[in-house]
């Protein structure tokens, strides 16, 4: 029995000694490791709705992306709802131009965190009534869409004689039925003949041509364009913004506020990347100009636009997106 309780009194001190040696070799539950941060992304996908602008802010983002942060990027079409989505599921890292009043949804999205807003690309897009400088300068008095029904003259419709001609929208935009109301709403429909371009380029190519002819033209435009940037047209005043009447033409146009946005995989994984991206502000003026430098230089890609902007066009834009240290790496590549 001795022997017994000698061998069970061995067996227990072996269990407690095994149990000891065991706990010392743990951490305690305070000291648990941390959460590992996100592995940071190096092959960057972009949005891309089809539009010039979009792909010279792209094409700008990614010069930095591939030159300072030693990133790949390329760039996924689609439209904009479903650019979108696809940022929302982390299919799309990077929007650099999320034009907000597009998309029914987007506030309510930003707010419920199914993405990451970083800031305002530009928002002083406008659009309306455009005619030539050098109609507005040898017609001081012509300020506003109202002042067309005294000028009429000037704008005669060589396919209808006795009546003048203004320029719509393009077919299928909602724009250009509000801006046919403006006409009505204004009663230039007396005068004028509202005229719907075929396509964006039919338009272009009738501007232009008047302006290589230097002859009147009253037409609707937006911005930013290379249109805008490459020529010089003034817009016609017109009463100040009211969203309750603006659908019905009696107001101008509003600005829409164009934003920033990525995945939230994106942003938790890309800090430093997204803080560039937070400072990156411009506007339609400067964006036209990226994009007339596009026009002027045949063959010329977007990324030869985007190292013209920051090395020649706009260099000073490079100290405001950047930190010191990464616009001496950037100026430093560019010039290799």
């Amino acid at each position: 029995m001795k022997k017994f309780t000698a061998l069970l009194l061995a067996t227990l001190l072996l269990i407690v000694a095994a149990g000891c040696s065991g706990s010392s070799s743990s951490a305690p539950a305070s000291q648990a490791a941390e959460p590992q941060a996100p592995t940071e992304k190096t092959d960057l996908i972009f949005a891309d709705v089809g539009w010039d602008s979009i792909k010279f802010h792209n094409a700008v983002a990614g010069l930095v992306a591939e030159k300072v942060f030693g990133y790949t990027w390329s760039e996924t079409p689609a439209s904009t709802p479903i650019s979108h989505e696809a940022l929302i599921q982390g299919e799309i890292d990077v929007h650099m131009e999320v034009w907000t009043d597009n998309l029914p949804d987007y506030q309510g999205d930003v707010d419920a965190g199914k993405l990451t807003e970083l800031g305002v690309n530009f928002d002083d897009n406008i659009q309306g009534f455009y005619i030539p400088r050098y109609v507005a300068d040898a017609n001081p008095d012509l300020k506003s869409v109202e002042d067309l029904k005294d000028y009429a003259d000037l704008f005669p419709d060589p396919e209808s004689p006795g009546k003048a001609r203004i320029f719509g929208g393009i077919p299928g935009w909602e724009i250009t039925e509000i801006m046919e109301k403006k006409v009505q709403y204004y009663g230039l429909d007396e005068q004028y003949n509202y005229v719907i371009p075929g396509s964006d380029a039919a338009m272009n190519a009738t501007i232009i041509s008047a302006w290589d002819k230097q002859e009147p033209l009253v037409f609707y435009y937006w911005e930013p364009t290379w249109l805008m940037g490459l020529y010089d047209f003034v817009l016609l005043e017109d009463a100040p913004y009211d969203a309750a009447t603006y659908h019905e033409g009696q107001t101008a146009c509003p600005s829409v506020s164009v934003n920033i946005c990525v995945s939230n995989a994106f942003a938790a994984s890309n800090p430093e990347f997204c803080e560039f991206l937070s400072k990156y502000h411009t506007s339609s003026a400067l964006t036209s100009e990226g994009l007339a430098y596009l026009q002027e230089n045949a063959g010329s890609t977007y990324t030869d636009a985007a190292i013209w902007f920051l090395t020649e066009g706009h260099p000073e834009l490079v100290d405001q997106f950047l930190t010191a240290e990464q616009a001496a790496t950037l100026r430093e590549a560019l010039q290799a």
